[in-house]
């Protein structure tokens, strides 16, 4: 019980708390800790030794946890000085 203002009178505990609208097991939500840890942790972007002076045509910038590369159909470019080196997003 609790006493509110020191006046004598009881409050129910269970009167004070409204209702929990968590949705427990569910951690492939996007909005989830687990979902968010899972996305960033997968994607992890390798450097090869391949280095191309331009890029292929029809490519679209996009970026990967912050870093900005180049997606040309399934190979993928990074910015590297004044050419490209091709990257693996795993």
């Amino acid at each position: 019980m609790i006493f509110a203002d020191g006046m004598s009178s009881a409050v129910p505990f269970l009167s004070l708390v409204g209702d929990a609208h968590a949705v427990i097991g569910r951690p492939a939500t996007p909005g989830s800790v687990a979902g968010v840890a899972r996305r960033t942790t997968r994607r992890v972007i390798r450097r090869s030794a391949i280095y191309v002076s331009t890029l292929p045509a029809g490519c679209v910038r996009t970026s990967v946890n912050g870093v900005v590369v180049w997606r040309c159909g399934a190979s993928y470019y990074q910015p590297y000085g004044s050419r490209y080196v091709v990257v693996y997003i795993d």
